[in-house]
């Protein structure tokens, strides 16, 4: 191997572990991103089944209070 083909390699090598960082830097910003997105997803989750729990609460409570008044009349 030339020394002209030696540095036509090294030139080659260097570009392509460039582009290796910067796709590397684009998918660690992509998982941080994500995981911003799942941990509100999460805590939306958790706010929907506490308001779901809450509602089947109150619909229980209504049923209980329809059926003592349908027995009481």
């Amino acid at each position: 191997m030339n020394t002209n083909n030696q540095s036509f390699d090294i030139n080659e090598l260097e570009n392509k572990l460039e582009e290796l960082i910067q796709r590397y830097n684009s998918v660690q910003n992509e998982n941080t991103t994500l995981k911003v997105k799942q941990d509100e997803l999460v805590k939306e989750k958790a706010k929907l089944v506490e308001k779901t729990n809450l509602a089947r609460t109150r619909v229980e409570a209504m049923i209980s209070r329809l059926k003592t008044m349908e027995h009481g009349s």
